[in-house]
């Protein structure tokens, strides 16, 4: 198989199991609060991938003193981003924080072009748009999904910061995935519970620590070890768009594990999203 068909399984299979995340953390919520969940699926990623580096002993460059400026912005955007998200929600309602966070794959795909020299074909561009088009739909809850207020702003930042913190990680990825994740992972999770424990949230009891951990190691851990190896072959921008795929099957789990039924515009939008997979395929396809 050519390698950017490998990359594009590896960015597809990432979604997938960040999908897995949407319902099981809607259940784990109930015993476990925001900051701390946050920080133990991050903790539970950089632990658990950690032990899968000792056992299976992965292929791939070490990380060095010259890939420290990546690395030291990667986990500071990944620790910056939730707490402007959460700013963002404290002060403005959950439709208009969820139709905003689309603009990630935007600024990703800017960073990419403007900073980083990323080629973008006007094929994928427009593939980006309706990617974009996409999560927007989904997430369109009524007239009150628009009401742009200061929270807002706080969200776009959050956006952004995740957009950066892509284009940083694309930088790595042509070292090992499984050390830049369990780096990414720990470190990350290490200031996500600092900003836990000054909230003054509490540690959940064990079986619930371990139940989130054990859910950050696939659904985080192995997700971002995918979208670390996909994005050496395809680039920030396109990965991006590919993993944008997530919360639609996030929908379809939540209708499996909830019983939860999608909304209206999920099926605008899935159809949408499929267009801009061919779309991208094809556009990778012409390029091999």
């Amino acid at each position: 198989m050519k390698p950017k068909r490998i990359a594009t399984a590896f960015a597809l299979l990432a979604a997938i199991l960040y999908a897995v995340n949407i319902p099981l953390s809607k259940l784990l919520l109930r015993r476990v609060q925001p900051a701390m969940m946050a920080a133990l699926l991050y903790l539970g990623a950089g632990l658990g991938l950690c032990a899968y580096g000792k056992i299976a002993k992965p292929q791939g460059e070490r990380l060095t003193l010259s890939d420290l400026p990546y690395t030291l912005a990667m986990i500071a955007l990944d620790v910056l981003a939730p707490i402007l998200l959460m700013l963002g929600l404290a002060r403005t309602n959950s439709a208009n924080a969820s139709l905003l966070n689309n603009f990630e794959i935007v600024a990703t795909s800017v960073i990419a072009f403007a900073a980083f020299g990323e080629r973008l074909s006007k094929r994928l561009t427009l593939a980006i748009v309706l990617v974009t088009l996409a999560g927007v739909i989904l997430s369109f809850e009524g007239k009150d999904s628009f009401r742009f207020n200061t929270g807002s702003l706080f969200v776009l930042a959050a956006a952004c910061c995740w957009g950066l913190e892509n284009n940083c990680t694309r930088k790595l990825s042509e070292k090992s995935s499984v050390q830049i994740t369990t780096v990414k992972g720990i470190f990350s999770g290490l200031g996500s519970l600092i900003v836990a424990l000054v909230c003054r949230e509490s540690l959940p009891a064990v079986r619930w620590t371990l139940a989130v951990m054990a859910l950050g190691f696939v659904s985080y851990g192995l997700s971002i070890n995918f979208y670390i190896k996909a994005q050496k072959e395809l680039g920030a921008a396109k990965t991006s768009a590919y993993y944008a795929v997530a919360p639609f099957v996030g929908v379809l789990f939540g209708l499996l594990l909830l019983s939860e039924q999608p909304e209206p515009q999920f099926y605008l939008g899935l159809g949408i999203m499929i267009l801009a997979t061919v779309m991208m395929s094809r556009e990778e396809s012409n390029a091999v």
